[in-house]
């Protein structure tokens, strides 16, 4: 093993000037660089809010650089991705005459940094001092024609204004699209039985950098008898024909299971239906049947990832006996197999997609131990803390690279 990294040292050290801000925008840290470029101290700065420390030159009416850095900031926050601003004009204070601003022009990036539970814990902001390049171009009378290489530099300021511009047209098209999508995902997986059921929890989170639409599905459903179902699909592929494809085999299941109340006959019947529609083939899914009186468990499987029973000591038992081929991968109908087993009051049943256990670097048991572990740790919470602490167990509370669908009932 080699020697331990001093990473505060290597920061301080950096040449590029950095400054560390919280989620709510407060200076946390900041390197040796940026004192320098600011002419701050770190007793200037640590602790202040980013826009008390620098805010814009009063003295400038067309100045807009909190405008356009706040902008950036909260871009960075929302997306959680790095945001990269065009070249920007921003007046700082000079430290020793108060009141007094000096002209800085900044090339800025925001790089968020994600904390354990996948959600934005600081935000580096790093900005290269440009001042002097633009100051460099070459004096010219007054009304006189500009020289090359001002002609360029302009061309060049001007063409980066523009693409900022056009780029945040594009955010508030994507942003206009993301509402619509996530208002589609939300209608496509209503579940009006889930409201009855207080010992349910379901969580859904979209592949990384999706529109928030894909093809995974959860569903609750009360049947005649007294009993209920849950299930789990998986529809290969990402996006709006994706996640249609999902809203026609979520709808055949539910339809399916409250007819025939069985889960084998109901992926069945999925199955045939899943022929006739374009996009279906290749599909997962899990249908499990809880009947509380006699608390028993029925389910089947069509290629899908196996439940999981947790028992309130921590040991868990996977629901793997009941397994078939996906659907429509059989040329011809054959009936799918179907299991049962006994529960005792206080255990968990968890069904979820293969998102939240599936890594592209290991095997498939690797993942599915993992979620053991996880659940055997968090097995006497409430079905909303299984799933918020089992998400963040595994690493994907902020998303994966593949959609998550999870369904935690306690019986």
């Amino acid at each position: 093993m080699g020697p331990s990294i001093d990473y505060r040292a290597l920061f301080a050290a950096t040449p590029s000037p950095y400054l560390v801000l919280g989620p709510d925008l407060v200076i946390v840290d900041v390197n040796d660089a940026y004192l320098h470029a600011t002419g701050r101290s770190r007793s200037d700065l640590v602790g202040q809010y980013i826009f008390d420390a620098f805010p814009d030159n009063p003295a400038d009416a067309t100045a807009d650089g909190v405008r356009n850095l706040g902008a950036s900031l909260h871009r960075a926050l929302q997306s959680k991705q790095p945001d990269t601003m065009a070249v920007q004009k921003y007046d700082i204070p000079v430290a020793s005459r108060p009141g007094v601003f000096e002209e800085r022009w900044w090339s800025p990036i925001n790089t968020p940094v994600l904390g354990p539970d996948g959600q934005v814990a600081w935000i580096i902001h790093r900005v290269e001092d440009v001042t002097e390049f633009v100051r460099s171009r070459p004096a010219r009378p007054a009304g006189g024609p500009l020289g090359r290489r001002e002609v360029m530099e302009a061309e060049l300021y001007a063409r980066a204004r523009e693409l900022q511009r056009l780029n945040e047209e594009l955010r508030h098209a994507h942003a206009r699209e993301r509402q619509v999508a996530v208002a589609l995902q939300e209608a496509m997986l209503h579940s009006p039985d889930l409201d009855r059921h207080r010992n349910v929890a379901v969580r859904y989170l979209p592949a990384v950098g999706s529109l928030n639409v894909c093809g995974d599905w959860y569903d609750v459903v009360d049947l005649a008898d007294g009993s209920f179902g849950v299930a789990v699909g998986d529809v290969v592929g990402h996006g709006l024909e994706a996640a249609a494809v999902m809203g026609m085999l979520r709808s055949a299941l539910s339809a399916a299971v409250r007819a025939l109340t069985e889960p084998a006959k109901s992926l069945e019947v999925l199955g045939l239906y899943a022929r006739s529609v374009e996009g279906a083939l290749a599909t997962t899914a899990v249908q499990a049947v809880i009947d509380t009186r006699q608390q028993r468990i029925a389910y089947s499987s069509a290629g899908h990832p196996p439940p999981v029973l947790v028992h309130p000591d921590g040991t868990c038992d996977l629901l793997d006996q009941a397994t078939d081929p996906p659907l429509g991968a059989r040329p011809e109908h054959v009936p799918r197999p179907q299991a049962t087993l006994p529960y005792t009051p206080g255990d968990i049943l968890v069904l979820y997609t293969d998102g939240l256990i599936e890594r592209r670097d290991q095997d498939i048991d690797a993942g599915l131990h993992r979620l053991t572990d996880a659940l055997a740790r968090h097995a006497r919470m409430s079905p909303d803390r299984v799933a918020d602490a089992l998400l963040a167990q595994l690493g994907v509370a902020g998303g994966a690279r593949d959609d998550i669908a999870l369904i935690i009932v306690h019986l």
